[in-house]
């Protein structure tokens, strides 16, 4: 199975409301959409979705780099030497994650649409469906909340608050959020915001409220200040940012730091790099769950599909196209009062509207 022609299409999307973490306001993205062609007429979609701060490239870059080297390098090569390949971009491509995940995607894409399977069961499959949280941003308590209701009506049933700016207003959001929503999953997420002190205050201030995932208090790069939270809170502790390669979960793992790892496939290099991760966090008892940076559909497709493929996965957060204007691809997967469910069409689903 030849490739015999590769083309991409930069989408620069809007964001219908822009958010705020504790390192930066969000309000637009730039994802990048591969197209593998082979001889015999069958077809692959990838997606890239660079961000300097979780993949350490520019959008700018990313292009350059599919224009110079990853269409030069995919033409006239065997679809079916993934491994290869992608060793060989890895390479050329240096720490490029997104660009080597578009790429993974896309060759997983055309495999799975030839043998007429959706991504998931290709991939092993182990269920149909899984309940993903849906964000809300560092905005003042009183439109946090309201809008926390307008998502409960919706249907959502996890709601995962961003943090990390204000200690005081973090806490009595959450305890706020549980006196509103008594029977609603609740996450908090720091993005590096806190010192080891804050995080444990944060955990010790809002014991009541039953959180359910500590993601990511202090800063990545520093393994013992994460251990240090994990270490002093009931917590279950989870790192997002310090996950970006293979070591760093087996380091992690190995020195007991965590007790749950955040996989993106945008930031660990595509869906196979992905589940070498998730085997170490398997391996060392825990647990795991898919996350997503501002990806159009094709790119939370995959996270989906990953994701379903899983025993161990357990948790999505898979919600970073839902504020995303004119986003091009449609029928990939249903949300349904905050259940994902795949399409169960060949490798990821539709192709992008004309």
């Amino acid at each position: 199975m030849h490739i015999t022609n590769v083309s991409y299409e930069r989408l620069d999307l809007k964001l219908s409301d822009p958010y705020t973490i504790a390192y930066e306001t969000i309000d637009k993205a730039v994802n990048f959409i591969l197209k593998i062609e082979t001889a015999t007429g069958f077809v692959g979609y990838g997606c890239a979705a660079p961000d300097l701060v979780v993949t350490g490239e520019l959008p700018d870059e990313v292009e350059k780099d599919i224009k110079d080297i990853i269409i030069p390098f995919l033409k006239g090569r065997n679809a079916y030497m993934s491994s290869e390949i992608l060793q060989g971009l890895k390479l050329l491509l240096k720490r490029k994650s997104s660009a080597l995940a578009m790429v993974d995607i896309a060759l997983l894409d055309l495999v799975a649409r030839k043998l007429e399977t959706p991504m998931y069961k290709f991939l092993g499959g182990y269920r149909h469906s899984i309940p993903t949280s849906i964000t809300i941003g560092i905005l003042p308590i009183e439109e946090t909340l309201r809008i926390a209701q307008g998502y409960v009506k919706e249907g959502f049933f996890i709601l995962k608050i961003k943090g990390g700016l204000s200690l005081d207003e973090d806490v009595e959001k959450m305890v706020r959020l549980r006196e509103m929503f008594p029977s609603t999953q609740l996450r908090f997420d720091g993005n590096q915001g806190y010192n080891v002190k804050e995080a444990i205050s944060f955990f010790e201030r809002t014991k009541k409220v039953g959180i359910e995932i500590f993601e990511q208090p202090t800063k990545e790069g520093m393994d013992e200040l994460l251990g240090q939270v994990t270490e002093g809170t009931d917590i279950p502790v989870m790192a997002d940012e310090s996950i970006k390669t293979l070591k760093d979960t087996f380091r992690l793992a190995q020195n007991e730091r965590i007790d749950m790892i955040n996989i993106k496939i945008m930031k660990v290099g595509g869906i196979r790099e992905a589940m070498h991760i998730n085997s170490v966090a398997q391996s060392a008892g825990l647990e795991v769950m898919v996350g997503c940076i501002d990806e159009c559909r094709l790119g939370i497709s995959a996270g989906l599909h990953f994701a379903l493929s899983r025993q161990n996965i357990k948790f999505a957060d898979l919600d970073g196209h839902l504020d995303m204007i004119a986003d091009p691809f449609k029928g990939l997967f249903k949300l349904d009062k905050g259940i994902l469910y795949p399409s169960e069409a060949a490798g990821l689903g539709a192709i992008a509207e004309s």
